[in-house]
């Protein structure tokens, strides 16, 4: 009886951690799938100013104590990245030190230029306690509403002659790069350049079925 009992416990644990391993295994499978099928590019909204209006205009103070001009024509950088962030975002802390991997690499013609509202002294403690005192920071109610923005973290690229080059919500380096790659394409979003490219694909292919 004794026997029938310890086996039977043994059979359970067994099961148990079968169980378990089974388990794990799918997570895994999960998140790689997840990554799989992620968007590739920054994922934008319909809503704000549309890639190849004019940036809104504004002059705002910056934490660091000086004056911010936001749109009309830029001859110190010929690109201005508009990245809105909150403190309590676990996504942006994230991305805070790809933002300084992609200002390295793109150089002095880059502007990057960090955007948030709410209370002063909250976002002076994150920005110091994040390193941040080196980008333009800058609090603005009237800034978020006019570029609509109901998600973070979200950024908007604009070039030097003032207009928006790429804009869309940014989870990852993939969507952040996104911008960039959009830019160089002369389209409105990678995610744009992929449909067009495919249905130009799929036409190509209906005209040549037609001419076989």
């Amino acid at each position: 009886m004794n026997d029938a009992l310890i086996i039977s416990n043994i059979v359970l644990w067994v099961a148990v951690l079968a169980l378990l391993l089974v388990v794990l295994a799918l997570s895994r499978q999960i998140g790689i799938l997840y990554e799989r099928i992620a968007p590739m590019g920054a994922l934008m909204m319909d809503s704000g100013p549309k890639v190849g209006d004019a940036a809104p205009r504004f002059e705002l103070p910056t934490l660091g104590g000086t004056t911010l001009a936001l749109g009309g024509a830029d001859a110190q950088h010929s690109h201005t990245l508009l990245f809105f962030l909150s403190p309590t975002c676990p996504v942006c802390k994230k991305l805070l030190p790809i933002l300084k991997s992609v200002r390295k690499a793109e150089g002095a013609g880059l502007q990057i230029v960090l955007a948030s509202d709410g209370d002063r002294p909250e976002h002076d403690e994150f920005r110091h306690r994040a390193g941040l005192t080196d980008f333009p920071y800058v609090l603005s109610t009237e800034l978020g509403m006019k570029y609509q923005i109901s998600k973070l973290p979200y950024a908007v690229l604009i070039d030097g002659s003032g207009r928006i080059s790429a804009k869309g919500l940014v989870n990852s380096r993939e969507q952040l790069d996104s911008l960039f790659a959009a830019r160089e394409l002369g389209v409105a979003s990678v995610q744009d350049y992929l449909d067009v490219a495919g249905s130009q694909a799929g036409h190509k292919h209906a005209l040549s079925k037609e001419h076989a």
